[in-house]
């Protein structure tokens, strides 16, 4: 079956999508802030969240599923979930014309739609490949977008499927250019790692950014035990550029009034601060984006 997978792709693409570099850059320190936007309904708006200056910065549109209405897989077919109102292809024009230092991105998957989960469900690694370039390459196009995120939580398939797909599927769209950068937003459980070490170990030479996801830690997480939690998911990932996080949605790991902050002036002084993570802006604005601003000053700060 493996041969039978890789002899249909073209010689080109193979080396592309098989290539490991031989030397991995060690990385460091980066002014990267991301954060994910569209998910909740909440009419929130590009131009409502504090953008500061000297970060890059990372909209992340959540999210686009393949599945239809009403609720049903359709085999990499993907369709846009976001809120489409007021993060349409004209917000996105308008916010990347304002602020040259924005890029978006769209992310794949995510926990539920329509109050049911989301299940990564290919009925065949080629139809969902084959399915799945076509649809994120036309939403890309149509949006402007510069990169994707891979969020899928639940699954019907066995993780080396998974890689399989995603892992080709990160190819085409790179090689073709329809993106620019691309990322995976795993977390700690027995039911989802498995899935993202297996795409990590045959495709992580096209993973630029790792958004893990800290905050589905255990409430009342420590400055410590996150330092330690650190450590393990940048061993699990290794040589990947791995985000920290925190969610405004009042879930779990180690929060700003915690001492979020605090452990990211450790890793900036470590040179392991890769850059931070929101989930997310349709939550943070109630408050205003408080820690959205406080985040960007922390990142702005390396020099």
């Amino acid at each position: 079956m493996e041969m039978e997978k890789t002899i249909l792709l073209p010689l080109i693409f193979q080396v592309f999508l098989f290539a490991v570099p031989i030397i991995h850059a060690a990385p460091g320190n980066s002014k990267l802030f991301r954060e994910y936007i569209g998910a909740e309904g909440k009419n929130v708006k590009f131009s409502d969240v504090p953008i500061n200056a000297d970060v890059e910065f990372h909209f992340i549109l959540a999210f686009a599923i393949d599945y239809s209405t009403p609720v049903s897989p359709t085999n990499g077919d993907f369709n846009v979930y976001w809120d489409k109102q007021n993060l349409g292809p004209s917000a996105v024009a308008s916010i990347k014309a304002r602020k040259p230092n924005v890029k978006v991105a769209m992310s794949l998957g995510g926990d539920t739609v329509g109050g049911k989960h989301v299940h990564f469900a290919p009925k065949s690694i080629n139809s969902w490949v084959g399915n799945a370039v076509a649809s994120l390459t036309r939403i890309s196009k149509e949006y402007d977008l510069d990169g994707i995120d891979i969020d899928y939580e639940h699954f019907s398939s066995d993780p080396d499927t998974f890689a399989e797909c995603i892992g080709q599927l990160l190819a085409h769209l790179k090689q073709n250019k329809a993106v620019s950068f691309t990322s995976i937003a795993p977390y700690e459980d027995d039911s989802v790692q498995p899935y993202y070490l297996a795409l990590w170990k045959k495709y992580g030479h096209l993973i630029d950014y790792v958004n893990f996801q800290f905050y589905a830690y255990d409430k009342g997480t420590t400055v410590s035990q996150f330092m330690k939690f650190f450590e393990d998911q940048s061993s699990n990932y290794r040589d990947g550029k791995v985000l920290v996080s925190f969610g405004t949605d009042g879930s779990g790991g180690l929060s700003p009034a915690n001492g979020f902050f605090e452990a990211c002036g450790r890793l900036k002084r470590l040179h392991k601060l890769h850059g931070i993570f929101i989930w997310s802006a349709d939550d943070s604005k109630k408050a205003g984006f408080r820690y959205e601003k406080q985040s960007q000053n922390v990142l702005a700060s390396i020099h």
